[in-house]
């Protein structure tokens, strides 16, 4: 096809970190993502959320199933968007420019980005516990909790530096380890409690109605885990040899996500025959388990590396990437990183998790409720009325004649769409965080489904009012094969 929008005018809108990946840097095998996912969900606050589920009362096979059911829904905007990122290249920052503009994109990328700040603070809070814990800190005090929590950004941020590739190497690398990790803490249970029959011999402390109402909020909570990477997927997929790489490798979600709730649950299940106690926290699990200086450098260190294979795959990398494409003149990937640090300090994680109520059921639930719209729209921009097809060049382009400028750089109809899917859910998360004392139910009911609610009513709205005033799948479906002359913007089709 022959383009036809005028040259582009990139200056201020992309570098060498937002460019298309070249054929060349397309080296992700299925199992390169898939190593990539085990390092993800092989983490602290995976089992954390598995450990809560059993903290509000259910038994370990009503955790599984929801766990389960929750990824494997969660796996299809996970795909689907990887698979706009694995065909054009682009990361994510850059695709939402199709369905908000080439300045509109702006807003989904920094509310991402903000969510993702959120989440190194509590992955690398938990970490500063652990090194608490290592250097015999039994009762520390928030000075020397907080000592550790630097120092456990500063290695993070010597290990995202260089970018994503050497995020690709530890998490090829540290995927075996952790799996023998939860083997081995798997096992340390079973032979404590004294077999599998002990392990999950804790019921239900849930009426009927309890673990209904319990439900739909825990379902959410589950799935809200990974509303952000299912928006970033493309950071990560652009460098994928093909479809079916990307596909394959993230298709083992639920198994994984299954696999190692099921560890959680049955361990925290364990510490009632174990301990006369159930624990949750598995920072409070390392110091009762005790075992000398060795055992428990082992055991820190394993749920370091569990830390830092999530944390920096799933948070460094998108919120970077976001202030690269806020200012690419200022931003490198390294600048983004170090940016991502300062502000995951100042969402003060050590309140996130202060119980299993806030973790779960605000911070999860209440960031999925944000997250969701933009998931539909750009699900709904890309497939619907594009067809899977993009032009490359206007993406790049500030040129007031490009695509995705819209208007003045603003798709006003995914930004509506957008506010809509969020703001029915407002009342019922002022109720759920007590600023909002009474709340009608169909609020409360919102808020438990708002991932569904959002991800839904963000799309249709989203494409009725595309087809009503126009603005989703217009000319940039038409001219998806253009190339430019400038190399740093040049398509590479898989």
């Amino acid at each position: 096809m022959t383009a036809t929008t005028p040259q582009p005018q990139s200056e201020g809108i992309t570098n060498d970190d937002l460019r298309p990946t070249t054929a060349s840097e397309r080296t992700f095998t299925g199992w390169d993502i898939a190593s990539l996912w085990i390092g993800l969900v092989v983490c602290v606050p995976n089992y954390y959320l598995a450990g809560s589920l059993v903290d509000v009362g259910m038994s370990w096979w009503q955790g599984v199933l929801i766990v389960v059911l929750a990824n494997t829904i969660q796996l299809f905007p996970l795909i689907l968007t990887g698979g706009a990122g694995a065909k054009h290249g682009v990361p994510f920052p850059v695709l939402a420019r199709a369905s908000f503009g080439v300045r509109g994109a702006h807003i989904p990328a920094v509310l991402r980005s903000l969510v993702a700040c959120g989440w190194c603070g509590v992955e690398t809070w938990i970490g500063g516990q652990a090194l608490s814990l290592l250097l015999y800190l039994p009762n520390p005090s928030f000075v020397a909790d907080f000592a550790c929590f630097i120092v456990c950004f500063a290695v993070q941020l010597f290990i995202t530096w260089k970018g994503v590739h050497r995020i690709r190497t530890l998490e090829r690398h540290a995927a075996p380890l952790l799996i023998a990790l939860t083997l081995a803490l798997f096992a340390w249970a079973y032979a404590r409690a004294g077999g599998l029959g002990r392990m999950l011999s804790l019921p239900s402390r849930l009426t009927p109605r309890e673990f209904r109402s319990l439900l739909l909020p825990s379902l959410t909570a589950n799935i809200g885990s990974w509303s952000g990477l299912a928006l970033n997927i493309p950071d990560f997929t652009r460098h994928a040899r093909s479809q079916s790489d990307q596909a394959l490798g993230q298709a083992g979600l639920p198994l994984f996500m299954g696999a190692f709730a099921f560890v959680g649950l049955a361990v925290t299940s364990a510490t009632e025959p174990i301990f006369g106690r159930l624990i949750s926290d598995p920072i409070e699990l390392l110091a009762a388990v005790g075992g000398g200086f060795f055992v428990r450098l082992v055991a820190v260190s394993g749920l370091c590396l569990a830390l830092i294979t999530t944390n920096v795959a799933a948070n460094f990398v998108a919120s970077a990437n976001t202030f690269i494409s806020l200012a690419p003149k200022v931003f490198t990937f390294g600048r983004g990183a170090l940016l991502t640090a300062a502000i995951g300090v100042a969402f003060q994680p050590w309140r996130i998790l202060s119980s299993s109520d806030s973790f779960m059921y605000t911070w999860l639930v209440g960031y999925s409720a944000v997250l969701a719209p933009i998931s539909g729209i750009v699900i709904v921009d890309y497939y619907v009325l594009r067809r899977r097809e993009l032009n490359i060049d206007a993406l790049y382009s500030n040129s007031k004649f490009g695509d995705y400028y819209y208007s003045k750089g603003y798709n006003l109809g995914a930004i509506a769409a957008l506010v809509m899917g969020i703001a029915p859910v407002i009342p019922g998360f002022l109720h759920k965080t007590k600023v909002l004392r009474d709340c009608p139910e169909v609020f409360v009911g919102i808020y438990d489904n708002c991932w569904f609610f959002g991800f839904f009513t963000g799309g249709t709205l989203y494409w009725g009012l595309s087809l009503l005033f126009g603005g989703g799948g217009g000319a940039g479906a038409e001219t998806g094969d253009s190339l430019v002359a400038d190399p740093l913007l040049r398509r590479v089709d898989s």
